[in-house]
């Protein structure tokens, strides 16, 4: 069978099993609202970003679980069915979700999984006052007889004119050991740790916290994180930056359910690099630091990042955590260098800190923070035990 025949072929299995799956969701969905199922409904904003002229960002309309933050002596178990209701959703589609900022408002409606798409375009005379600006969100549909009103509230941030640089940072296995290499510890991971029982790299959260504050006493420098991550784990994500105070900033993360184009929506790679620069097109007057690791692809993609946006890269630190990458990324790292753009592969968070701070990216005074903060996690981390 020729290749052209299989490509017809593959589209068409697509098209039945996307079918099939939306007249199961479509079905679960009515008889939910018809037996009374579904009792209550939220909007899940995810952290956006923009600049004067424009702010965006993605949301979620689903049924509410009523998933509550996590603690340190929850169980396995009690863990597992926490990430077991942020996988099996109820999505609400074609509904109105409408977003105000100041007196400008737009309104968006959800798609088939029920995410919504925000892009905005503030008022030239409202004042922002602050890095981060609040967005009211409100459910403008009628889907529950008995539904009240439906709101949320969405940050989004909007970096200063006097910020230095920005951060995009990678999350599994450049913040927090994940395993994303070898399946069984990912899931493992994944499905019966919790925000608090996940640790992160010894010292991340100081060296974030002092790239964030940079040298300059007025203005935060915008931190983004861009994963591969489905957006069912948000919620926990957020949860776990919160905890272990790593500047909170947008995440960027992806759908992995079946659409009419792909089995599992979209490659690693291609996901990332599209997010990478959906930033840098919206944030575009200020250079960036992109942080990431050697266990997947993050060097080859902000390589395509620095082809792509000449001038826009400052700096590239590359967590080393597999031997067995370690002569592509070298090689990677050598193309990047080729264009002009510094490329350090790094074994842990110190040699990335004293680097920032002798480029004066980071204050000096800031590496003994970092370092007495390295030693209380590896302390943190060998005292914890799991059942």
């Amino acid at each position: 069978m020729t290749a052209k025949k299989i490509k017809p072929l593959k589209r068409y299995f697509l098209t039945i099993l996307y079918t099939l799956k939306m007249g199961i969701s479509n079905t679960k969905l009515w008889l939910g609202k018809r037996l009374g199922l579904i009792r209550s409904l939220k909007i899940v904003p995810f952290a956006g970003f923009g600049n004067r002229e424009e702010i965006f960002f993605l949301g979620r309309v689903l049924k509410d679980k009523g998933i509550g933050v996590s603690q340190l002596e929850d169980s396995q178990w009690k863990n597992f069915k926490h990430m077991y209701k942020r996988f099996v959703t109820w999505e609400i589609p074609e509904v109105e979700v409408k977003a105000t900022l100041g007196n400008i408002s737009t309104t968006a409606c959800t798609d088939d999984e029920g995410y919504f798409q925000i892009s905005l375009k503030p008022d030239p005379n409202y004042l922002l006052n602050s890095p981060w600006q609040k967005i009211a969100l409100e459910l403008s549909s009628q889907v529950l007889k008995k539904q009240g009103d439906v709101k949320a509230t969405n940050r989004v941030i909007i970096p200063g004119k006097n910020s230095q640089y920005g951060i995009i940072s990678d999350i599994d296995d450049t913040i927090v050991p994940t395993g994303a290499t070898r399946v069984r510890e990912m899931l493992k991971n994944t499905l019966f740790r919790n925000a608090h029982s996940r640790i992160p790299f010894p010292g991340v959260a100081a060296f974030y916290q002092a790239l964030q504050k940079g040298t300059h006493p007025a203005e935060i420098n915008p931190i983004f994180y861009v994963s591969s991550s489905p957006w069912n784990l948000y919620g926990f994500l957020m949860e776990l930056l919160e905890i272990h105070e790593i500047p909170k900033g947008p995440l960027m993360l992806r759908d992995l359910g079946l659409t009419k184009e792909h089995l599992i929506s979209g490659s690693h790679d291609k996901h990332k690099l599209i997010q990478v620069e959906r930033i840098f097109e919206i944030v575009h007057e200020i250079p960036f630091i992109l942080i990431g690791d050697s266990g997947q692809h993050d060097p080859e993609i902000y390589l395509q990042v620095v082809k792509d946006y000449p001038g826009r890269v400052k700096m590239i630190y590359i967590r080393e955590i597999t031997s067995g990458r370690r002569e592509k990324v070298i090689a990677t790292g050598k193309k990047i260098k080729q264009l002009g753009v510094d490329f350090l592969l790094v074994k842990d968070t110190m040699e990335a800190a004293r680097h920032a701070a002798s480029q004066g990216w980071i204050k000096d005074t800031e590496i003994d923070t970092i370092g007495q903060q390295k030693i209380a996690v590896d302390k943190e981390e060998k005292s914890i035990t799991y059942e």
